[in-house]
């Protein structure tokens, strides 16, 4: 039962977290402009999420094995690791958190596409690669054969 566009759930989801994280930002006074014409009173010319003490996350760029350009950062990355340790996931990652994130949501009846969308993805093969790498879709072809 597959949907053909994002669960209105998720949707409502991260409306709701971007709406918070945006009416904190202004309170707090993070990014702000006295303008009226500038949205949510917020500085349009600036970086949308800010990390400690109002600053922009700092990003490193660099240039992979195969010559392609990745970004990489520390802030975000210590954040995830702040978040998965306060979880109780040793070991935890974003890419597994991301993971988590697509296999979830098709096992919530979400289509590939829509997925793929989500996760940002370009190859239809490589959302399959990841959904069909599920535990418990796994655990359940084990149980069958043995």
């Amino acid at each position: 039962m597959a949907r053909s566009a994002t669960p209105n759930w998720v949707a409502r989801y991260i409306t709701h977290s971007l709406d918070a994280y945006l009416a904190s930002r202004l309170a707090r006074g993070h990014g702000t402009r006295t303008r009226p014409q500038v949205y949510r009173g917020l500085d349009n010319d600036g970086p949308l999420f800010l990390a400690a003490a109002a600053t922009p996350f700092l990003f490193t760029r660099r240039h992979t094995s195969t010559g392609k350009i990745s970004y990489s950062c520390e802030g975000l990355t210590a954040i995830y690791r702040h978040l998965h340790h306060q979880a109780g996931i040793e070991n935890g990652s974003a890419s597994g958190a991301r993971r988590t994130f697509a296999v979830n949501l098709r096992r919530s009846g979400v289509d590939l596409d829509t997925i793929r969308g989500l996760r940002g993805l370009i190859s239809p093969s490589a959302v399959k690669r990841i959904v069909d790498s599920d535990p418990a879709r796994l655990g359940a072809i084990v149980a069958r054969v043995i």
